[in-house]
């Protein structure tokens, strides 16, 4: 067997300290079909010196949830890896760029279709009254550039009484959106891809009636499809060549515009789930595409 570090939340945070076993449990047993033991290890405990992490081969940041409360510190943790060269797959400076979500300003340039999408510094009732003028939104989404799980997210629409639409809104870096109808009746979905191949396709859904979040928090639905949409393929394909890095895995987020056409939500490099209790066979995949980067 083959020692890995999978890197794993503050332990001083317990936000998540109920869930994220049983996703080390899903990853480890994946790993094992491979020869392949899952070592945990916080990834706060890493910021300053990387001299642990290399003691191993390889080292999978897919557990550190929760770092989009603490950004500063993961930017540092980040430039930390790079510097040191340890072996992190995703490599450490994907994992910093993909942290902030203006990356999508920088794939639409590319040519992939994103959604109307407005930048700010910060959000007030001021800031989304022009966001509302400049886009004809009935509804907006606002949340944070860098976030994770819907953490402040907000859906408003116009005529709301602003000021107390925004008690819970993100701080700082701010992205809008118009509200995309399609969630709530087609839902998201999500292209997965170990070294660059597509692996498995999972098709997500809000569990209640008039929810927009698709978290299984807030009751997502979550299902495998046989086979990946090809306006959805072709989108992710076009957002791989776009990014143009060494991947070890991607999870490609997509929905429908109210056009009909597929637009990327998000591009995620760093702790995606891919979803192993909907798609259970993809764990072997994964191992494989592990084991095929020790030996490279």
């Amino acid at each position: 067997m083959t020692d890995v570090a999978v890197l794993t939340p503050d332990p001083a945070d317990p936000t998540y300290s109920t869930l994220w076993p049983g996703v080390l449990d899903r990853l480890g047993e994946a790993l094992a079909t491979a020869r392949i033991t899952a070592r945990p290890t916080p990834w706060t405990d890493h910021v300053e010196n990387a001299r642990a992490l290399m003691d191993f081969p390889l080292v999978l940041p897919l557990l550190v949830w929760g770092y989009h409360q603490h950004h500063d510190r993961w930017v540092q943790a980040c430039t930390t890896w790079a510097e040191a060269g340890a072996p992190l797959a995703n490599p450490a400076a994907t994992l910093r760029w993909n942290a902030d979500k203006r990356y999508l300003a920088r794939l639409a340039e590319k040519g992939v279709a994103v959604p109307e999408t407005i930048f700010a510094d910060h959000v007030d009732a001021a800031v989304l009254e022009a966001a509302f003028a400049a886009t004809g939104a009935e509804t907006l989404i606002v949340k944070p550039t860098v976030s994770g799980g819907a953490w402040r997210t907000l859906r408003v629409a116009a005529g709301e009484l602003l000021d107390a639409a925004l008690a819970d809104a993100p701080v700082g870096g701010t992205m809008i959106q118009p509200y995309l109808k399609a969630i709530e009746t087609e839902g998201e979905t999500s292209l997965l891809y170990f070294d660059g191949e597509l692996s498995h396709v999972v098709n997500k859904r809000p569990g209640a009636a008039g929810e927009f979040r698709i978290q299984t928090q807030y009751g997502g639905q979550y299902q495998a499809l046989k086979a990946a949409p090809q306006g959805a393929l072709d989108l992710a394909e076009r957002t791989l060549a776009a990014i143009d890095e060494d991947l070890l895995y991607a999870r490609i987020d997509m929905t429908k515009d109210d056009d009909g056409d597929w637009v990327l939500m998000e591009a995620e490099l760093i702790e995606p789930d891919f979803y192993l209790a909907a798609a259970p066979e993809a764990g072997a995949r994964f191992g494989q595409a592990v084991r095929a980067r020790l030996e490279r």
